[in-house]
Parts: C-alpha cells; structure tokens; sequence
C-alpha cells in the first residue's frame, strides 16, 4: 500500500522478540532469517492488493513484521501477504490477547480513540496509521442513551490501495472496543490526498528519513 513511499527497508522485525524453533506440529520452525515453512494451509491477504490467497502447507516465507495483532510475510514468489490474527498467533508471532480480570470502565475521551488507533499497523511498514498521519478526523457525540457515536476519516497512502478497506476494519474494531462506544463510523476519504508530509518525526525516523 506504501508505493508512493521510497525508502530503504531494514531488517524486519517482530515486536522485538527473538524467534525460536518450535517443536510442535502447529508451529512454525523459524531460522536466523527468520525463515519458516507453513506447517498448514493458510488463507492470506495479499499486499497491498488487497485479495486472499491461501498459502500451502510446506511453502516457504519470510517473517517481516509482526504488528498490531497480524504478522506481514514474503512468499518465495516475492509477494507480501497478512496473515490473520489467528494464524499470527498460532504461528507464534504474535502473542494471544489476555483476558481482563475486570471489564474496562475507564471513561470515554477522544484520546482513548486515538490510543486506539495507535494499535493498527500498516501491513508494509512497522509504523502505526496514526504516526503515518493516515487518520483525518476523529469527533465523538453522546446518543440519548449515553454511549458514544464516534466518527472518523481515515485516508491510504495510495489511490488505489487494495488494504483500505481493511485498514479501515481494523481501526473500526479496535475503537468499538472501548468502553461506552455505542457505534463507529469510519469512512476512507481520498481527499486531501495523503502524501509523506503528514508523517510523523516518529514515523520519518523508523523509515529513515531524517
């Protein structure tokens, strides 16, 4: 989805973990390049086309990044493709979520909205939407039943990127997930077109760029 990025890519990384070989059947065996074969079939979505494939079991890919609850691979055709939450997990590259021990009463704001934002990843580059400044708008009201109804504009990093849509999805789960949101809206807006000056310093930083 980052054509319009030019940058240099680093070695990839996976949250700042190590990975070790796995011994059981549903794992995957992972080398120093972080290297591994499917030990199963895996549906994928690749990028930044946007469509699924399935990934067959003894393919060969390479680990990217692990982010934002998904982990981004390369085929050995050269393509990039998410895997889903579970496969990430039950891959071992991303850990699964714990349970609260209490249901989450901290109070509504927009700041959790933003926080939450934080937590969506572009599948290409280990940066969240929000330091790519890919999010807009966000602007909130309280319904006559008290919860909230939050709004967003959120943009892609090129016309015609094939992830928006998912992106979007992502970004609309994670802030239906905080406490008090009654609903979400999150609407792809091309319009100002996004380009690299809504980036970051933190986000120019991690791509090289300054």
């Amino acid at each position: 989805m980052s054509e319009s990025l030019l940058f240099e890519r680093g070695s990839p990384t996976a949250s700042g973990t190590t990975m070790s070989e796995q011994e059981s059947d549903q794992q995957v065996s992972v080398g120093r390049t972080k290297g591994f074969t499917l030990p199963r079939d895996a549906v994928v979505t690749v990028v930044p086309a946007g469509h699924k494939t399935t990934l067959r079991a003894g393919d060969r890919v390479t680990l990217l990044q692990a982010l934002g609850g998904t982990a981004t691979v390369t085929t050995g055709e050269g393509e990039m493709a998410r895997l889903s939450a579970v496969d990430s997990i039950d891959f071992g590259f991303i850990d699964a979520p714990v349970a609260p021990d209490t249901v989450d009463d901290v109070p509504f704001s927009i700041d959790r909205v933003w926080d939450a934002a934080t937590t969506v990843f572009d599948p290409e580059i280990p940066v969240d939407i929000v330091e790519l400044g890919l999010v807009y708008r966000v602007d909130a009201e309280q319904s006559a039943s008290g919860g909230w109804i939050v709004d967003i504009d959120m943009s892609v990093t090129a016309p015609f990127c094939g992830m928006g849509d998912i992106l979007r999805q992502d970004l609309h789960d994670a802030v239906a997930a905080l406490s008090g949101v009654e609903a979400v809206d999150v609407k792809l807006v091309l319009d100002p077109p996004w380009d690299v000056s809504r980036l970051s310093d933190v986000a120019k930083l991690e791509l090289g760029m300054m």
